[in-house]
């Protein structure tokens, strides 16, 4: 619990009006201006006499679900007893909902006055969204009889209260992967011959080759024994970089949803997809928190990528206040990435330094393809200027040979399979 009093200034005004009309009732011997002002002095002395009182009070925080889907409406109910010995006239609380929640019904403060032993209470909702949110301190305000001195007072209830949001992960169909690949088989054709499903060349036959691999088309048309041999298909290592800079947090409008919270979502399906496809997935951020999960596999890394994308403080709805490094961020990042990972990079691109970024990890050998969502829609000149640089750096991507994939209005996976097609031999 911490306290701080300061003065309100409230009677300011009247202290410094009230001298004004003695000094001029005395100098034009003015018996009447010197009474007034000295009856306006009088009130200035009383409304400096008395402290503001504690809030000595016993606070409870409770929500009616810690864990909610995103958009349901959460209810939180606060209750405070003055367990002091005097009253508070003047009580204000105001509860320390956290900054990526909206308070959808009802005030989260309330105005009121307590005597000792008694208790007052309020309501209020808030809509839930994606991440581990905690409330603050409640804030409990009170002033002097005169309301020239006030109280603040922060009040932590003793059992803090915080919802955790995790939203179910939903495959986005297939992405445009490239051609770095692992030892493992899955998905991805490669020009290896092996196994596989897909032709790829036919040679000699040797001694051991399967029977159901030889050429039997051949066989008839030459007498001579051939091989077929096919395109052996493996899994890629995909590590998913999600720009949480501050300057990523932006929205085509003040209600509208960021670039974070669009490519959180959107590196979501990627993730599910990619793992159902037989890839090794990981997850990053380009921020100033650290944020790493390894590429893997299997159903517990599943459920370690969906905790990380929903709760992990580097992607959190709101941006952190702490400054980042760009160079020592990308020494870490680069000596974390496997040799043979590509990158996916999540980014509205609505600066330099991250199509700079993108340039640096695809020269270093990671194959990037940017996956960069449209959040500059606007009629001004400034936001038209924006959304023209926006699509200056998408084409610089790709004159360097780097894939660009960008959505609006039309969702993730539609946008990805369209941008597929394009690439498509």
């Amino acid at each position: 619990m911490t306290r701080r009093e300061v003065e309100t200034g409230r009677w300011d005004g009247i202290r410094g009006a009230a001298l004004a009309l003695v000094g001029v009732g005395v100098i034009a011997r003015r018996p009447g201006l010197v009474l007034l002002g000295a009856v306006g002095v009088g009130y200035a002395l009383y409304a400096g006499v008395g402290e503001a009182p504690a809030a000595t009070l016993d606070v409870t925080r409770t929500v009616s679900d810690a864990t909610p889907e995103p958009g349901d409406e959460v209810t939180v109910a606060v209750r405070a007893r003055n367990v002091g010995d005097v009253p508070v006239a003047d009580l204000r609380l105001v509860d320390g909902v956290p900054p990526a929640l909206e308070v959808v019904d009802g005030p989260a403060r309330i105005a009121t006055a307590l005597r000792p032993g008694s208790a007052a209470a309020f309501e209020y909702a808030v809509r839930a969204t994606r991440g581990e949110h905690e409330w603050e301190a409640v804030t409990a305000i009170t002033r002097n009889p005169s309301g020239s001195r006030e109280r603040t007072t922060a009040i932590e209830p003793a059992d803090p209260a915080r919802v955790v949001c995790t939203p179910e992960l939903a495959a986005g169909g297939d992405l445009p992967l490239r051609g770095l690949t692992t030892r493992y088989h899955g998905r991805m054709p490669t020009d290896v011959g092996g196994a596989g499903v897909e032709f790829h060349a036919t040679r000699e036959y040797r001694r051991g080759d399967p029977l159901k691999r030889v050429d039997w088309n051949r066989r008839a048309r030459t007498g001579e024994l051939a091989t077929v041999e096919l395109r052996e298909e493996r899994a890629a290592t995909v590590v998913l970089l999600i720009d949480a800079r501050e300057s990523a947090y932006a929205a085509p409008e003040p209600a509208a949803e960021t670039a974070v919270e669009a490519s959180v979502g959107a590196a979501g399906q990627a993730f599910r997809a990619l793992l159902d496809g037989g890839d090794r997935v990981g997850i990053a951020a380009l921020g100033p928190v650290d944020c790493w999960l390894a590429p893997g596999a299997g159903s517990a890394h599943a459920a370690r990528g969906r905790d990380t994308l929903a709760t992990d403080p580097a992607l959190a709805p709101t941006p952190s206040g702490d400054r980042f490094y760009r160079s020592l961020w990308l020494r870490r990042f680069r000596r974390r990435l496997p040799a043979d990972a590509q990158v996916l990079f999540f980014t509205p691109l609505v600066d330099d330094a991250a199509a700079s970024i993108a340039r640096r990890i695809d020269a270093h050998g990671h194959l990037v393809t940017a996956l960069s969502p449209d959040v500059t829609a606007g009629e001004t000149p400034g936001e038209r200027l924006v959304g023209f640089e926006r699509r200056e750096r998408l084409r610089e991507l790709r004159s360097a040979g780097i894939r660009a994939v960008e959505w609006d209005g039309e969702s993730f996976p539609v946008a990805v399979a369209r941008a597929t097609n394009r690439w498509s031999p």
